[in-house]
């Protein structure tokens, strides 16, 4: 173990088997190795951005298991809000200063494309200096699917219709056997990173994710580590690497056992181990509770994501995020932790 220690220490790469290693080590030796990185890159920063999550319709034609957001079938609570109800949102939201959009739905089959594709024209029409990110690769497979595209040509109406970067969603986990568990129909593992290296190639960035402490094992894990880490060797198109905590209300996953603390921040700082040429590392407040997001900036993170001032997706599954934080806060809590709060655009330019 000590000379897979000095190797990280000498900047020099760890593989598959080495990374599933590194979960032996104790939390704090873990942890100091993750800072080791973190400072080298980005030193006691801590970014954060000022945002708006939209999510204009939870009307999904697939099943996951994991998912307490959409609604399906005959559920009594589906919405789908029109473009006015939008840009009222979007309104207030940069009224309050948020500088980025982050819109994601369900996979509605009752809309069409243009619904999509004209919501985004019509908020750039009408704020044009606000970025949007938007549609995960999940929602282009199905959109390229339900209406007989290829995924360029969705990307390219994404473009031209305003959208300026993607979320990582979708992601989940990339091993097969799970993800047909978990979210059979979703898009697949290997058509999720055609998508991004799609979008990476028009000089696009992007974000990706991974739920985690579900029914997936470590090795799981370090697998789909591994895989982002080798599409970034080829497109350097990602910004941030979200490592998700799955929630655990209000769904059909049976998951009997869940994450400890430690494990939490052990993956945390193994990913900032393992994915040497991702910019960033996020610990999602939403997924991960704000105490233990403040703890994971000692264990690799440096950046702690935004606002948010609404959420709808991880707080219909227990989440505690529904109405965002104050920035203020933000600040204060950041500060109070010894790291030094940066605000930052949704491309990590430092405002």
């Amino acid at each position: 173990m000590q000379e897979l220690i000095q190797k990280i220490k000498d900047g020099k790469r760890v593989e598959f088997d080495e990374a599933l290693k590194l979960y032996e080590l104790d939390l704090f030796t873990l942890g100091k190795l993750a800072s080791l990185k973190r400072e080298a890159l980005h030193g006691k920063k801590t970014y954060y951005n000022i945002n708006r999550h939209i999510n204009p319709t939870n009307v999904c034609k697939d099943i996951c298991k994991f998912c307490a957001f959409s609604a399906n079938r005959k559920n009594p609570n589906q919405y789908t809000m029109s473009f006015d109800e939008i840009l009222s949102i979007a309104k207030d939201a940069i009224k309050n200063g948020a500088k980025e959009l982050h819109i994601v739905s369900a996979h509605n089959d009752k809309v069409g494309l243009e619904w999509y594709m004209d919501m985004f024209k019509v908020i750039k029409e009408n704020f044009p200096d606000i970025h949007i990110k938007a549609l995960t690769a999940a929602e282009i497979n199905f959109l390229a699917t339900e209406h007989n595209l290829s995924y360029d040509e969705v990307i390219d109406l994404m473009i031209k219709n305003g959208v300026d970067s993607m979320p990582g969603g979708g992601a989940e986990i990339f091993d097969e056997k799970v993800r047909d568990y978990i979210c059979k129909g979703k898009v697949s593992s290997k058509n999720w990173l055609e998508i991004h290296r799609l979008w990476h190639k028009r000089g696009r960035k992007s974000n990706a994710t991974m739920l985690f402490g579900h029914v997936e094992e470590r090795s799981h894990r370090i697998d789909h580590m591994i895989r982002l880490r080798e599409l970034q060797d080829e497109t350097g198109g990602f910004n941030t690497f979200i490592p998700l905590v799955y929630q655990r209300e209000n769904n059909y996953l049976k998951v009997e056992k869940f994450l400890s603390s430690t494990e939490i921040l052990k993956t945390m700082a193994i990913s900032r181990i393992v994915l040497d040429n991702f910019p960033h590392i996020k610990a999602y407040w939403v997924t991960s509770t704000v105490n233990l997001a403040l703890v994971a900036q000692e264990f690799g993170a440096d950046d702690l994501d935004g606002t948010i001032q609404k959420e709808s997706i991880n707080s219909a599954a227990g989440a505690k995020s529904a109405h965002g934080m104050k920035e203020e806060e933000f600040i204060s809590l950041i500060k109070d932790s010894g790291f030094i709060p940066t605000l930052r655009d949704s491309l990590y330019n430092e405002l």
